[in-house]
Protein backbone atom coordinates (compact mmCIF):
# COMPACT_ATOMS: atom_id res chain seq x y z
CA UNK A 1 0.00 0.00 0.00
CA UNK A 2 1.51 3.47 -1.21
CA UNK A 3 2.17 6.07 1.48
CA UNK A 4 -0.96 8.07 0.46
CA UNK A 5 -3.19 5.34 0.12
CA UNK A 6 -2.27 4.09 3.77
CA UNK A 7 -2.39 8.11 4.68
CA UNK A 8 -5.79 8.18 3.34
CA UNK A 9 -7.23 4.64 4.86
CA UNK A 10 -5.62 5.61 7.77
CA UNK A 11 -7.55 9.42 7.55
CA UNK A 12 -3.96 10.53 8.38
CA UNK A 13 -4.39 13.00 5.12
CA UNK A 14 -4.75 16.76 6.12
CA UNK A 15 -8.32 16.69 8.21
CA UNK A 16 -8.26 13.02 8.95
CA UNK A 17 -9.60 12.24 12.82
CA UNK A 18 -6.12 10.24 13.31
CA UNK A 19 -3.76 13.47 11.67
CA UNK A 20 -5.79 15.68 13.68
CA UNK A 21 -4.93 13.20 16.74
CA UNK A 22 -1.43 13.03 16.50
CA UNK A 23 -1.06 16.73 15.94
CA UNK A 24 -2.99 17.89 18.73
CA UNK A 25 -0.70 16.21 20.94
CA UNK A 26 2.57 17.30 19.59
CA UNK A 27 0.81 20.86 20.09
CA UNK A 28 0.34 19.96 23.45
CA UNK A 29 3.95 18.84 24.36
CA UNK A 30 5.12 22.14 22.46
CA UNK A 31 6.50 20.22 20.03
CA UNK A 32 5.80 22.13 16.82
CA UNK A 33 5.52 25.75 17.64
CA UNK A 34 6.07 28.09 14.55
CA UNK A 35 9.40 29.42 16.20
CA UNK A 36 10.73 26.09 16.89
CA UNK A 37 10.23 23.57 14.43
CA UNK A 38 9.41 20.07 16.01
CA UNK A 39 12.84 17.82 16.25
CA UNK A 40 12.34 15.37 13.07
CA UNK A 41 11.60 12.39 15.48
CA UNK A 42 9.23 14.45 17.16
CA UNK A 43 7.01 14.90 14.25
CA UNK A 44 3.33 13.03 12.97
CA UNK A 45 5.55 12.18 9.78
CA UNK A 46 7.93 10.28 11.80
CA UNK A 47 5.74 8.64 14.19
CA UNK A 48 3.80 7.26 11.26
CA UNK A 49 6.73 6.48 9.20
CA UNK A 50 8.21 4.64 12.12
CA UNK A 51 5.41 2.72 13.38
CA UNK A 52 4.95 1.31 9.73
CA UNK A 53 8.23 0.64 9.09
CA UNK A 54 8.43 -1.35 12.39
CA UNK A 55 5.14 -3.13 11.77
CA UNK A 56 6.22 -4.30 8.22
CA UNK A 57 9.46 -5.16 9.87
CA UNK A 58 7.52 -7.44 12.05
CA UNK A 59 5.84 -8.77 8.82
CA UNK A 60 8.58 -9.52 6.94
CA UNK A 61 9.52 -13.21 8.02
CA UNK A 62 5.64 -13.75 7.19
CA UNK A 63 3.96 -13.98 10.79
CA UNK A 64 4.22 -10.50 12.63
CA UNK A 65 3.91 -12.10 16.14
CA UNK A 66 2.46 -10.79 19.36
CA UNK A 67 5.91 -10.32 20.74
CA UNK A 68 7.42 -8.33 18.32
CA UNK A 69 4.67 -5.84 18.82
CA UNK A 70 5.25 -5.63 22.06
CA UNK A 71 9.14 -5.35 21.59
CA UNK A 72 7.72 -2.22 19.41
CA UNK A 73 5.13 -0.79 22.25
CA UNK A 74 8.52 -1.16 24.80
CA UNK A 75 11.12 0.75 22.77
CA UNK A 76 8.65 3.01 20.78
CA UNK A 77 6.79 4.80 23.81
CA UNK A 78 3.33 5.33 22.89
CA UNK A 79 1.83 9.08 24.33
CA UNK A 80 -0.84 8.43 26.67
CA UNK A 81 -4.42 8.49 25.15
CA UNK A 82 -2.69 7.73 21.23
CA UNK A 83 -2.48 3.88 21.92
CA UNK A 84 -5.59 3.01 19.36
CA UNK A 85 -4.75 5.21 16.88
CA UNK A 86 -0.87 3.89 16.31
CA UNK A 87 -1.85 0.64 17.40
CA UNK A 88 -4.57 1.15 14.51
CA UNK A 89 -1.31 2.14 12.38
CA UNK A 90 0.54 -0.54 13.06
CA UNK A 91 -2.13 -3.17 12.43
CA UNK A 92 -2.83 -1.81 9.37
CA UNK A 93 0.56 -1.51 8.23
CA UNK A 94 1.32 -5.22 9.71
CA UNK A 95 -0.79 -7.15 6.77
CA UNK A 96 2.32 -7.15 4.89
CA UNK A 97 5.69 -6.23 4.03
CA UNK A 98 5.52 -4.83 0.60
CA UNK A 99 6.56 -0.47 0.25
CA UNK A 100 8.64 -0.77 3.68
CA UNK A 101 11.60 0.83 1.36
CA UNK A 102 9.32 4.10 1.32
CA UNK A 103 9.03 4.38 4.65
CA UNK A 104 12.79 3.96 5.55
CA UNK A 105 13.77 6.18 2.59
CA UNK A 106 11.37 8.85 4.06
CA UNK A 107 12.64 8.08 7.76
CA UNK A 108 16.25 8.96 6.21
CA UNK A 109 15.70 12.19 4.95
CA UNK A 110 13.91 12.88 7.99
CA UNK A 111 16.85 12.52 9.87
CA UNK A 112 19.85 13.12 7.10
CA UNK A 113 21.54 15.74 9.84
CA UNK A 114 20.67 13.09 12.77
CA UNK A 115 23.01 10.20 11.96
CA UNK A 116 23.15 8.34 15.60
CA UNK A 117 19.46 8.54 15.81
CA UNK A 118 19.10 6.55 12.33
CA UNK A 119 21.58 4.43 14.02
CA UNK A 120 19.43 3.85 17.52
CA UNK A 121 16.61 3.29 15.16
CA UNK A 122 17.72 0.65 13.22
CA UNK A 123 19.09 -1.20 16.63
CA UNK A 124 15.57 -0.69 17.66
CA UNK A 125 14.49 -2.56 14.62
CA UNK A 126 17.44 -5.06 15.20
CA UNK A 127 16.25 -5.75 18.46
CA UNK A 128 12.15 -5.99 17.18
CA UNK A 129 13.43 -8.65 14.71
CA UNK A 130 15.45 -11.10 17.24
CA UNK A 131 13.14 -10.40 20.23
CA UNK A 132 12.06 -14.31 19.35
CA UNK A 133 15.38 -15.41 19.28
CA UNK A 134 16.09 -15.75 15.38
CA UNK A 135 16.81 -13.43 12.80
CA UNK A 136 14.99 -14.73 9.23
CA UNK A 137 16.65 -14.34 6.28
CA UNK A 138 13.87 -12.12 5.22
CA UNK A 139 13.99 -9.76 8.16
CA UNK A 140 18.05 -9.54 7.33
CA UNK A 141 17.47 -8.63 3.98
CA UNK A 142 14.33 -5.92 5.07
CA UNK A 143 16.99 -4.81 7.72
CA UNK A 144 20.26 -4.24 4.94
CA UNK A 145 17.90 -2.48 2.78
CA UNK A 146 16.69 -0.21 5.35
CA UNK A 147 20.38 0.91 6.04
CA UNK A 148 21.10 1.30 2.83
CA UNK A 149 18.51 4.29 2.99
CA UNK A 150 19.60 5.39 6.53
CA UNK A 151 23.03 5.95 4.21
CA UNK A 152 24.44 3.82 7.21
CA UNK A 153 27.52 2.20 5.67
CA UNK A 154 28.49 -1.54 5.56
CA UNK A 155 30.83 -1.95 8.36
CA UNK A 156 28.34 0.11 10.18
CA UNK A 157 25.19 -2.58 9.46
CA UNK A 158 28.07 -5.36 10.16
CA UNK A 159 29.01 -4.04 13.74
CA UNK A 160 25.28 -3.09 14.74
CA UNK A 161 24.02 -6.88 13.26
CA UNK A 162 27.11 -8.38 14.53
CA UNK A 163 25.36 -7.18 18.03
CA UNK A 164 22.07 -9.13 17.71
CA UNK A 165 23.52 -11.92 15.74
CA UNK A 166 25.38 -14.07 18.32
CA UNK A 167 28.08 -15.54 15.88
CA UNK A 168 31.11 -16.23 18.54
CA UNK A 169 33.19 -15.97 15.04
CA UNK A 170 32.50 -12.13 14.93
CA UNK A 171 33.55 -10.03 17.57
CA UNK A 172 35.56 -8.34 15.45
CA UNK A 173 32.82 -7.45 13.50
CA UNK A 174 31.37 -6.51 16.58
CA UNK A 175 33.74 -3.45 16.72
CA UNK A 176 34.45 -2.78 13.15
CA UNK A 177 38.07 -3.61 13.11
CA UNK A 178 39.78 -6.51 11.27
CA UNK A 179 41.17 -9.33 13.39
CA UNK A 180 45.30 -8.55 12.33
CA UNK A 181 44.63 -4.85 14.76
CA UNK A 182 47.07 -4.10 17.04
CA UNK A 183 46.45 -4.38 20.71
CA UNK A 184 47.45 -0.12 21.05
CA UNK A 185 44.82 0.13 18.12
CA UNK A 186 42.04 -2.22 19.42
CA UNK A 187 42.58 -0.29 22.71
CA UNK A 188 42.21 2.83 21.32
CA UNK A 189 38.68 1.73 19.33
CA UNK A 190 36.87 0.02 22.37
CA UNK A 191 37.55 3.31 24.09
CA UNK A 192 35.91 5.32 21.13
CA UNK A 193 33.28 2.83 21.01
CA UNK A 194 32.11 3.24 24.35
CA UNK A 195 32.45 6.73 24.14
CA UNK A 196 30.15 7.18 21.19
CA UNK A 197 27.73 4.37 21.92
CA UNK A 198 27.11 5.71 26.07
CA UNK A 199 23.82 5.83 26.66
CA UNK A 200 24.56 8.72 28.75
CA UNK A 201 26.07 10.58 25.72
CA UNK A 202 23.59 9.65 23.38
CA UNK A 203 20.15 10.99 25.98
CA UNK A 204 21.88 13.48 25.95
CA UNK A 205 22.46 14.21 22.52
CA UNK A 206 18.83 13.93 21.74
CA UNK A 207 18.22 10.23 21.37
CA UNK A 208 14.30 9.54 22.44
CA UNK A 209 14.59 7.88 25.92
CA UNK A 210 12.58 5.09 24.57
CA UNK A 211 15.55 3.47 22.46
CA UNK A 212 17.52 2.71 25.80
CA UNK A 213 16.97 -0.50 25.86
CA UNK A 214 18.71 -0.85 22.24
CA UNK A 215 21.15 1.18 23.26
CA UNK A 216 22.04 -0.23 26.54
CA UNK A 217 22.34 -3.62 24.43
CA UNK A 218 24.48 -2.39 21.77
CA UNK A 219 27.21 -1.18 24.26
CA UNK A 220 26.83 -4.61 26.22
CA UNK A 221 27.72 -6.73 23.18
CA UNK A 222 30.92 -4.05 22.36
CA UNK A 223 32.13 -4.50 25.92
CA UNK A 224 31.73 -8.81 25.29
CA UNK A 225 33.22 -8.25 21.85
CA UNK A 226 36.33 -6.41 23.04
CA UNK A 227 36.79 -8.87 26.39
CA UNK A 228 36.41 -11.74 23.94
CA UNK A 229 39.27 -10.48 21.12
CA UNK A 230 41.55 -9.57 24.47
CA UNK A 231 40.42 -13.50 25.99
CA UNK A 232 41.31 -14.58 22.20
CA UNK A 233 44.98 -13.03 22.42
CA UNK A 234 45.39 -14.04 26.19
CA UNK A 235 44.75 -10.31 27.29
CA UNK A 236 43.39 -8.74 29.75
CA UNK A 237 42.08 -5.05 30.02
CA UNK A 238 44.43 -4.85 32.84
CA UNK A 239 47.48 -5.63 30.90
CA UNK A 240 46.81 -3.44 28.13
CA UNK A 241 46.65 -0.27 31.03
CA UNK A 242 50.02 -1.62 32.39
CA UNK A 243 51.26 -1.08 28.80
CA UNK A 244 50.32 1.85 28.87
CA UNK A 245 48.85 1.04 25.33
Amino acid sequence: MSWMALSKAMQLEKGGAIRDALASLWARLRCDRPRAPAPAHRTVAFTIAVTTLAAKMAKADGVASRIEAEAFERLFRIPAGEEKNVRRLYDLAKRDAAGYEAYATKIGKLLKDEPELLHSLLKCLFHIATVDGILHPQEDEFLDTVAQRFAISRTEFAAIRASFVHDPASPYEILGVRPDISDAELKARHRVLVRENHPDRLMASGIPVEFRAAVDRRLAAINVAYEMVLKERGLKPSVLEQRGT
